[in-house]
């Protein structure tokens, strides 16, 4: 016999778990099924993000930076070293320390919240039953509940031509799990996985060559921004190849072989490892029967409505699987918003107010519009900028490249985009997110008192520079 809830959720990611939790919370019997096994072979809880995304890149970033500031700036700061060294094992130790804690964090969070963990596959069918093979074994359960959610993420896309072996040419799995320094490191795309990981290891001292085949660098922020970010990441040494497309790639004798076209035709290059990151794709292989009634798109992603509901009666899809952006926090926030929806509480998410952060050095983080969208829109704007280079923070603490700029409505002041490249630029785009949400103006973000000195300073300087008054600038 069918066992029996009220919310079954397939997929334990980001969006998932967070899903199941606050469902538990809201008095649902709610089963999470995630098919993510660990290194050490046990369940892992958490999704691409947890397990090999978000939060292992970061513990990469964070070890290569303190590396890479050893090296090239302490001694500014008096700081002398000598024979100094890098243990890769080490850092991936740490690394892999910090995901088993947070994914145990989570299977902590299930029980504390009585939701029932299953490790499987899950696959919808009809009338919300759900079928569960389960990891490790020939058994298949099959549950009924009121009501699904879909949160099955996504996986790497892999280009024609260019075949993963997961040794020399890898995703971004891969791309974590180096056992040593590569000498020359390809990396096709120059996107956020691209940046990330080809910072990490060229920050160790890896010869980094990204390979873009879009002309503009980071196409998808503020052209202002973007052109700041390309100048810090030349002079740290990446090599930053815009419109170059990658025909095909080979491996032989320890080597890939990468066929390169230009404008000026192509071109042949050697690495010792390539890294493949061009974006990512909904993942829904084997998730969906014939007749369970829910809809792909064009895309290939989950169809669903501005309230996150599929084609199929009582079925919502959150996350990577569906539109919008493909950011953790963003399926966390529909996560939640769908379970309070299904308990029959109010929720929506404002889609206009989702942050974006590349964490790089500097790092490039913003919210709402950029400037070209708004002159392609024809929308009359002010715009506002400072840069970190005029803070006494910033300076202080030797890291002072960037800044911030503030996009505001000609008419009403309201707050339309921020923009941010420069130290803790994930940290401080959160004002400016809670403005924005809030209808904000660049008046409010102006007369807000910030403490001094801070690099949040910045934010404050360039929201007066909107009216032409920053202080410590000449306007």
């Amino acid at each position: 016999m069918a066992e029996q809830f009220d919310l079954v959720v397939i997929g334990g990611g980001p969006g998932g778990y967070v899903a199941a939790i606050r469902a538990a919370q809201l008095g649902m019997k709610t089963a999470c099924i995630d098919e993510f096994t660990g290194k050490d072979g046990k369940p892992a809880l958490g999704g691409t993000c947890l397990n090999v995304g978000c939060i292992p890149s970061k513990a990469l970033l964070d070890s290569s930076k303190h590396y890479y500031h050893l090296q090239h700036h302490y001694a500014d700061h008096g700081i002398q070293t000598s024979k100094l060294s890098f243990d890769v094992a080490k850092m991936l130790e740490r690394k892999d320390g910090i995901v088993k804690k947070l994914t145990g964090g989570v299977s902590g969070l299930f029980k504390g919240n009585k939701v029932t963990a299953l490790h499987g596959r899950g696959k919808l069918a009809k009338n919300q039953r759900v079928e569960v093979q389960l990891q490790d074994s020939d058994e298949v359960r099959t549950l009924e509940s009121k009501y699904v959610i879909l949160a099955s993420g996504s996986v790497p896309i892999e280009i024609p031509g260019v075949a993963f072996d997961g040794e020399y040419i890898v995703d971004n799995v891969g791309a974590l799990e180096f056992g040593e320094i590569p000498k020359r490191l390809g990396v096709i795309g120059a996107g956020v996985i691209g940046l990330e990981l080809g910072s990490v290891w060229q920050r160790l001292g890896a010869e980094v060559t990204l390979l873009e085949a879009l002309p503009d660098f980071l196409a998808m922020a503020d052209r202002d921004v973007a052109k700041q970010a390309a100048r810090e990441f030349k002079k740290q040494g990446l090599d930053i190849r815009l419109g170059a497309k990658v025909k095909s790639a080979e491996v032989k004798k320890s080597e890939v072989l990468v066929t390169v076209e230009t404008g000026d035709g192509e071109e042949q290059m050697r690495f010792d490892r390539l890294l493949v990151a061009v974006g990512r794709r909904a993942y829904t292989e084997g998730l969906l029967s014939d007749d369970c009634g829910v809809e792909l798109t064009e895309r290939g992603q989950i169809k669903v409505d501005d309230d996150s509901k599929t084609t199929a009666p009582n079925v919502w899809a959150v996350g990577d699987c569906v539109r919008g952006p493909m950011l953790a926090h963003k399926a966390s926030e529909e996560g939640i918003a769908v379970a309070e929806m299904i308990a029959g509480h109010p929720a929506h998410i404002h889609f206009d107010t989702v942050p974006w952060v590349i964490y790089t050095d500097p790092e490039i983080a913003w919210v709402g519009k950029a400037e070209q969208e708004l002159k392609e829109a024809g929308v009359e704007y002010r715009a506002g900028s400072f840069p970190f280079a005029a803070t006494g923070r910033g300076l202080a603490l030797g890291h002072a490249a960037g800044m911030v700029k503030v996009l505001a409505d000609a008419a009403t002041d309201r707050l339309l985009g921020v923009h941010i490249v420069g130290p803790q630029a994930s940290e401080l785009i959160a004002e400016c997110v809670v403005a924005m949400e809030f209808h904000g103006s660049a008046e409010d973000l102006a007369r807000i008192v910030h403490a001094h000195p801070t690099l949040s300073e910045a934010v404050h300087e360039a929201a007066l520079s909107v009216d032409k008054r920053a202080i410590h600038r000449i306007n």
